[in-house]
């Protein structure tokens, strides 16, 4: 019954969620929007691993992990992040709380799993100033904002074919509106010019992986993964109004529709390159396990011919990421402390983001605790992130932030045949 409670409160608060802005970060302006992790907690605060997998744990980044379910597993996550943003001359500080997923995985078979739910996919959140004097000696004043994002449900299938090989594959459906605003105002003059550009977006994917987990000694598995994001796939049907504005009240005081379709771009394709990810970990049922990844992505092929920007470019991405977990005796009946999970692990991204010819990397260091919840299998996850991204080179903006997750993941069996005594 609590179960139930807590499910339906995470849902209900959800909607809430959904509704706000998912980031702060200036650098969503770019692209469409700052793609979110979309891992699970117990991922998250291993440094963003995806290769392991258990039988009470979803697992968001890896279809194959669903043949290992034995029972239903309900998870959900709510983070919320500090920000810090500092350019050359000075700083500011921001927050945002999320929810980063809803999802339920179950067995349908011996060897075979199913998984399906709700993850934002990107966010888009800014709000951004500059001045500048003009030639008549003038203060201009650029007001740069936008909101929206990209929203992913999904459906994932995970089979074991063969003993310690997995196949798995997820289709995933996303869609949301991306809305951008432009505003500039000159001293001494009424009236203001704004310039609103909106996207609306939707589009398929799929992942597919490949796990082999043999036993390398009695207690010691060795766990090796192929994972495969293909192209995303997106159709954006635009708009764009141009107007003036009161700088009084910010009324619109004339406007005019853009005819993008002479220019050809009421309806643009957007194409997020392929995402190949391989992973080697060692370790022992239960107890611990410590695995490494490395992603790769041919960004270098992505624009986006209505949104793009003159000082903007990309190059290949890629993805360095080391973590694990420890648990000193899950089994105890005399110490809580033991039947902890604790996690760690750490993350070098190269983003493939070039903006005023500097390049835009991300580190990471994560760390978090399993905290049993009962008798039985669930746990409450708490993770925490610490890292930095951008530079204050060429103008640009540093972004430092800390983030805290807070997790549920909760089991249960279904379709448990009646028994008549």
């Amino acid at each position: 019954m609590v179960k139930n409670f807590l499910i339906i409160g995470i849902c209900l608060v959800s909607f809430t969620i959904y509704a706000q802005n998912g980031t702060i970060s200036p650098f969503s302006t770019f692209g469409v929007g700052d793609f979110r992790n979309n891992g699970t907690v117990e991922n998250q605060m291993m440094g963003g691993l995806r290769l392991y997998a258990d039988s009470i744990h979803v697992n968001l980044r890896n279809p194959a992990a669903y043949s290992k379910l034995k029972l239903t597993a309900y998870s959900a996550n709510i983070s919320h992040t500090e920000f810090r943003l500092e350019d050359a001359n000075e700083s500011q500080r921001a927050s945002v709380t999320n929810l980063d997923y809803l999802a339920v995985g179950f067995p349908i078979a011996r060897n075979a799993g199913i998984g399906f739910g709700l993850m934002p996919f990107s966010s888009v959140g800014f709000s951004l100033l500059s001045e500048d004097v003009n030639t008549a000696n003038q203060n201009v004043t650029n007001v740069f904002a936008g909101e929206g994002g990209l929203n992913r449900v999904f459906l994932s299938l995970g089979y074991e074919p063969f003993k310690n090989v997995a196949i798995g594959a997820t289709i995933n459906y996303n869609f949301g509106t991306l809305e951008y605003e432009r505003a500039q105002s000159i001293e001494d003059i009424l009236f203001g010019s704004r310039d609103i550009r909106t996207s609306r977006i939707t589009g398929f994917d799929f992942n597919y992986a490949l796990s082999f987990t043999p036993k390398i000694t009695k207690k010691h598995t060795l766990f090796s993964h192929i994972g495969v994001d293909t192209q995303v796939n997106l159709v954006s049907e635009n708009s764009e109004r141009i107007s003036s504005f009161s700088i009084a009240n910010g009324s619109e005081i004339e406007g005019a529709d853009v005819d993008l379709a002479a220019l050809g771009l009421s309806n643009t394709e957007l194409k997020i390159p392929t995402i190949t990810t391989i992973g080697l970990g060692y370790g022992e049922d239960k107890k611990w396990f410590v695995g490494g990844e490395y992603s790769f992505q041919a960004l270098s092929s992505f624009s986006n011919d209505f949104l793009g920007q003159e000082n903007v470019a990309y190059q290949d991405a890629s993805t360095i990421a080391v973590g694990g977990f420890f648990i000193p005796d899950y089994r105890s009946i005399s110490s809580y402390l033991k039947r902890i999970t604790y996690r760690a692990g750490m993350r070098y991204e190269q983003t493939g983001l070039l903006v005023n010819d500097k390049e835009i990397n991300n580190f990471g260091i994560t760390f978090g605790f399993g905290l049993p919840l009962g008798g039985n299998f669930s746990n409450l996850n708490v993770g925490f992130e610490l890292g930095r991204r951008g530079t204050t080179d060429a103008g640009l903006i540093e972004e430092s932030y800390l983030k805290l997750n807070v997790g549920l993941s909760l089991n249960d069996k279904w379709f448990i045949k009646r028994k008549i005594n």
